[in-house]
């Protein structure tokens, strides 16, 4: 299997609201890879664009310099949150130059290339031509002010910027004006047939295959893949002044990125991947604000080559801060670097996974619910459960585990729920697989205040006592096989204190006549003054 995200913008810092789409893959990939799957996961960094060149010129520096700089910032972040790519590369990489050229080329020679004229909105003041994204205005099908010049964040309307009513360039504030120009288009209609075949296989959920019908009632209009200078990209070959699309490069990195990890670790053949009729997989996470190129224009750049497509389209929603998405431009970006100096990584991957579902509503942050939530589920169920078990087994029983489950009937609950974890997990409902685990968190709990430990020691029955308490440990390493996945930092930390892996296929042999660790604190509450801090 190859699973792939959306490539974060390198203009900027990754922020909590990019980062929701890495922990959701990262989680699955994780669950895949603990059930023994092959499975390798890329990324890259989407390095291009007018947005680059306007940001380097900001900070004065080169669009390169800019990219490379992010590029390190961005594996940085990535790798704080445990974000386990085989490779992470970027849409600059000559790797991409020379996939971009051959399929530009194999493109025309199937005849899915047409020179057309062309208006667009153009910046008087700052001499450029308008990318979609760097114009506002009001959408013309619902009227809804302040929306971008391809698509309307309100209604889900698809139009061309000139479509616009009173369009104002973000760059200068600027009314633009219309000029000509000559573009290159991929011709979509011809590939139109096998794209709406393609999209029934299963490969989109119903709300987005629904919408996507939508878009085939009609005729599919050629799609622009170049841009007029200035612009930083890769030139298009015969077209001194022309430069391929973002659009364009950006989602052939999916597969350049994969032929230099087979470059580098010869995990696999390459055409053997790719071809039309293979039998890898490919699953694909993306927002749901990039539906429209993921599914209709990336798809048809794959049909015109021959090449496969997507077995699956995994789409999330927005993470939200009092039900507005996340934005710079409204102020309510919170970096990955300002949330790790107040709170740890596991602490969001766990509050995401509880709300993450195979529907691709928004997700809504908040910080009170976040903290309850931690410090409820992670703190006073889970660790806790470790915690008072082995407080005994330590004082003792020199940390020695007995030989015999106390209650095997109990452990095979547990282990009969892993059907369940399992089918949640595949699914993609992260939150299911939440409550299930607190469902066994309280079960566990439960079973140990209702055998009371703490007085069998006043009856001086040794070997109850041990039992008693290496059942409790030993749920407690279900519960955390389980979640492994989700909370990596404490898997690991709980791995050092049981001194045993934590491996899915380990969960039927339970842990008798083995010595832990001394129990070190696994999880601290998150308190106060840290939200307080935080905010």
């Amino acid at each position: 299997m190859l699973v792939t995200c959306a490539f974060p913008y390198a203009n900027g810092p990754i922020h909590i609201g990019h980062i929701l789409e890495h922990i959701q893959a990262d989680i699955w990939v994780r669950y895949k890879k603990m059930l023994g799957y092959n499975i390798f996961f890329i990324c890259s960094d989407d390095s291009h664009g007018t947005a680059i060149l306007l940001k380097s010129k900001e900070l004065n520096i080169s669009p390169r310099k800019l990219i490379s700089n992010i590029f390190k910032q961005h594996i940085y972040d990535l790798r704080c949150f445990n974000i386990s790519y085989d490779n992470y590369s970027s849409t600059h990489h000559v790797e991409n130059l020379n996939f971009v050229k051959k399929i530009y080329y194999k493109l025309k020679l199937n005849n899915l290339i047409q020179l057309k004229k062309t208006i667009q909105l153009y910046d008087i003041k700052e001499k450029i031509f308008l990318p979609d994204r760097f114009i506002k205005g009001t959408c013309p099908k619902c009227y809804s002010k302040n929306q971008y010049g391809d698509n309307c964040s309100v209604c889900g309307s698809v139009y061309k910027a000139i479509e616009l009513i009173n369009p104002i360039s973000n760059i200068s504030n600027t009314k633009p004006i219309i000029r000509n120009s000559w573009h290159i288009f991929l011709n979509l209609s011809i590939v139109q047939n096998k794209l709406y075949q393609w999209m029934q296989t299963g490969v989109l959920n119903k709300s987005i295959l629904n919408k996507m019908k939508e878009w085939f009632n009609k005729d599919l209009k050629s799609w622009n893949i170049s841009r007029d200078k200035p612009y930083f990209g890769f030139k298009i070959p015969d077209f001194l002044e022309k430069y391929f699309y973002v659009w364009l490069d950006a989602p052939i990195a999916y597969i350049s990125t994969c032929k230099d990890l087979c470059k580098k670790n010869k995990l696999f053949n390459f055409n053997e991947f790719w071809n039309l009729n293979s039998n890898t997989k490919l699953y694909q996470f993306i927002g749901k604000d990039i539906i429209y190129f993921h599914s209709l224009f990336w798809p048809a750049i794959l049909e015109g080559i021959n090449f496969r497509k997507p077995t699956k389209i995994i789409v999330h929603g927005h993470v939200t801060i009092q039900g507005s998405k996340i934005s710079k431009s409204q102020g309510s970006v919170i970096t990955v670097k300002k949330w790790l100096k107040y709170f740890d990584s596991d602490s969001l991957r766990y509050y995401y996974a509880s709300k993450l579902s195979s529907s691709i509503e928004d997700i809504e942050f908040n910080l009170k619910d976040f903290s309850n939530k931690i410090n409820s589920d992670i703190v006073n169920k889970i660790v806790n459960l470790a915690s008072r078990s082995s407080s005994f087994l330590n004082k003792y029983f020199d940390n020695m585990l007995s030989s015999k489950l106390e209650n095997i009937e109990l452990y095979e609950i547990f282990l009969k729920v892993s059907n369940k974890i399992k089918y949640f997990f595949e699914n993609m409902e992260f939150n299911m697989v939440i409550k299930e685990i607190i469902k066994l968190s309280d079960i566990a709990n439960q079973y140990f205040n209702n055998k009371k430990p703490w007085t069998i020691i006043i009856k001086n029955n040794n070997n109850k006592l041990q039992e008693i308490c290496s059942m409790g440990i030993n749920l407690f390493r279900l519960i955390m096989i389980y979640i492994t996945p989700i909370v990596p930092n404490l898997s690991k930390k709980t791995e050092k204190f049981l001194l045993t892996s934590l491996n899915w296929n380990d969960i039927y042999t339970p842990l008798l006549c083995h010595k832990i660790s001394v129990f070190k604190c696994l999880y601290k509450r998150i308190d106060l003054n840290s939200i307080h801090n935080f905010l």
